[in-house]
């Protein structure tokens, strides 16, 4: 029999790092002793307080039937306690608070609720790929706004064009930044809230890496902006800063209207979080926040060693400020991926071609802070043997 695919998933590019997963699988069945900087998801366990309270939830039979899709009041309610102790911002849990299974399901989603086919949003490229994914299975047009490095990997919407600007119903935006690892402060944050008011959009502000910084930085909210409420939401996750990539847990919290209609959609499609899980999560945010700082020192002396290792083979990188991700150009002479297939033949290192990210990443790779340093030393050290010198 033959089956017709619908025409959203026919526009639909493969997932990026699906394609990587193969191709380390292949990999690893060869023998290869491959060193994965490839993909963003975090090599140490979750902090034992946290597995403790999933365990202890788990065994209430209370917990096994149908949870909330809106999420527990009490899982939203530590959510609303977190930004107000870490952000100053203050949230109704009922109504501005809605849990995902993960951000990444909110961020597909929410283009369900606003876009319509032919609808234009506004995407970065480079970019997680389920900005432009969730708005073309939506049958949305995304326009990218290109990143650029000489301003510091901010859109640039003065360059929007006037007729995209006023057919626009949503922006995505996410800082600190993947895959760049590049920050943003509230001035670019007022200039988003500005922009969003003149022409009616509603900005998607993606921060899970909101807690992952170094050197002293701290990360502000989109929510923190007068008037960010008015215009837009925020999605966030436990996986990154507590180690939970696995468990599928995350937020969305801003304008209560927005939060409502995904909540909707939500509960028309899926049937919440395990309510073990949302325990978990509450002991997570309400508790001490100490394993996030031990993990951030541990990606700082990675990022250390990577950064300064490829300095000391040729490259001028400076070191980024926050997320577990080094951006870095290709040598002269090499596209994104012809270097990466390079590196993963030659060096068996995994690197992910900055055009994964979209056409504006063309000419990068992206390495992920996700193994031990010692490992990222040998995988410098593998890099270094496998090209001859280093041109850009």
């Amino acid at each position: 029999m033959q089956f017709t695919e619908a025409q959203r998933i026919k526009n639909l590019p493969p997932y990026l790092f699906a394609r990587i997963e193969r191709l380390i699988e292949e990999k690893r069945e060869a023998g290869v002793d491959l060193i994965n900087l490839g993909i963003g998801d975090p090599d140490r366990p979750t902090p034992e307080h946290i597995i403790r309270e999933l365990i202890k939830e788990a065994q209430n039979p209370a917990n096994h039937q149908y949870p909330s899709s809106a999420g527990m009041l009490s899982y939203r309610r530590a959510v609303a306690e977190w930004y107000r102790k870490r952000f100053g911002v203050e949230l109704d849990p009922r109504t501005e608070v809605v849990s995902l299974l993960g951000s990444k399901e909110g961020i597909a989603h929410i283009s369900w609720c606003y876009l319509d086919p032919g609808d234009t949003v506004l995407v970065p490229d480079p970019a997680y790929p389920v900005y432009a994914g969730g708005a073309i299975l939506a049958g949305a047009e995304p326009y990218l706004m290109t990143l650029y490095a000489e301003r510091g990997y901010l859109p640039d919407l003065a360059a929007i064009p006037g007729a995209v600007a006023e057919k626009a119903k949503m922006m995505f935006i996410n800082y600190p930044n993947n895959p760049t690892g590049a920050v943003a402060g509230e001035s670019f944050f007022r200039e988003v809230v500005a922009f969003a008011r003149r022409y009616n959009i509603l900005v998607c502000h993606d921060a899970p890496y909101s807690d992952m910084a170094y050197d002293g930085y701290r990360p502000s909210s989109f929510l923190q902006v007068p008037g960010a409420k008015e215009v837009g939401i925020e999605f966030h996750s436990l996986s990154k800063i507590y180690n939970m990539t696995g468990w599928r847990i995350g937020w969305e919290a801003g304008n209560a209207r927005v939060i409502e209609a995904l909540g909707r959609l939500k509960s028309n499609i899926d049937s919440g979080v395990f309510q073990a899980i949302q325990y978990a999560a509450v002991a997570a945010l309400s508790g001490v926040q100490d394993s996030v700082a031990e993990m951030n020192e541990v990606y700082r002396e990675r990022r250390d060693a990577l950064v300064d290792g490829l300095n000391s083979l040729g490259w001028r990188l400076q070191k980024p400020k926050a997320t577990f991700y080094v951006w870095a150009p290709v040598p002269a002479g090499y596209s994104s991926e012809s270097f990466a297939e390079l590196v993963l033949e030659k060096a068996g290192v995994v690197i992910t071609p900055g055009t994964g990210y979209g056409p504006g990443g063309a000419g990068y790779i992206r390495m992920a802070l996700t193994v031990e340093k010692e490992r990222i030393l040998e995988a410098v050290g593998r890099i270094g043997q496998s090209i001859d010198r280093v041109q850009f």
